[in-house]
């Protein structure tokens, strides 16, 4: 399998880190506290340690706990063996357990990719809907996964975050279909609920995508331990694949 070359992603990483560096600088002085990031290194990659063990991380992924009742906290086995995936079949390394993020805080902007998950209601306040936009705008990359029941909540959420810029449905010939692995049809189909296809969206700013929103897939159940679902080993696959073109494609946009 090709590996990711790691010098092509250093370079956005270390300036998303000296960006985050200065917000949480900023929002820390307004709040009359400061607790700074840590400095970035001299490689300018994004360096995570784990200080039990000492290893080395390239960055950490963010999971989104937002308000309005959904479960923000649905699939806890997806993220870390999306994950180990990511690690077994790249030279990527990131940290092995996902960092729960709020979308008000300054620590939002230390993540290059943020996963946003559940199945029912959400709910950002007018402070997160600006912060987050500042996030996106800034760099940040944020992959909205309907459980099944999100639908019609987040889409207007989606709204008050960019209220002038559509959720467009994502050509099958958008780089993120075609990063380490191909999916000439679009997104792969997970798990069936209302027979639907699977369909990919999107908010651009230019030619840029900040949001991504899989929907009638259901790639965090695919991403979960075996045991849960019980998947077919192909289908589980197919759902670490295309979760792996979507962080490849958040941290060398």
């Amino acid at each position: 399998m090709k590996q990711i070359k790691e010098c092509y992603f250093g370079k956005k990483l270390g300036l998303f880190v000296f960006f985050a560096l200065m917000v949480s600088i900023s929002f820390a002085q307004k709040q009359g506290g400061f607790s700074p990031l840590p400095q970035p290194p001299i490689s300018g990659a994004s360096i995570a340690s784990n200080a039990a063990s000492q290893e080395v991380f390239h960055f950490r992924i963010g999971k989104l706990k937002y308000g309005g009742g959904g479960d923000w906290y649905a699939n806890p086995t997806s993220l870390p063996n999306l994950i180990e995936f990511i690690n077994t079949h790249s030279n990527i390394k990131i940290a092995p357990q996902e960092d729960i993020v709020d979308p008000g805080s300054a620590q939002l902007f230390q993540y290059p990719y943020v996963y946003m998950t559940g199945h029912g209601n959400v709910k950002f306040s007018e402070t997160e809907v600006k912060n987050l936009r500042k996030y996106l705008l800034s760099g940040g990359f944020l992959h909205i996964d309907d459980n099944y029941g999100m639908d019609k909540y987040i889409r207007d959420e989606i709204k008050k975050i960019f209220p002038d810029k559509p959720l467009t449905e994502i050509p099958f010939n958008h780089p993120i279909y075609h990063q380490q692995f191909d999916f000439a049809g679009g997104l792969p189909k997970i798990h069936e609920h209302d027979g639907k296809p699977a369909q990919g969206f999107g908010v651009f700013d230019k030619d840029r995508l900040l949001i991504f929103y899989s929907y009638e897939t259901d790639l965090g159940d695919g991403w979960e331990d075996p045991s849960v679902h019980r998947d077919p080993p192909e289908v589980r696959e197919k759902a670490l694949k295309m979760g792996m073109n979507i962080v490849i494609y958040a941290i060398n946009l």
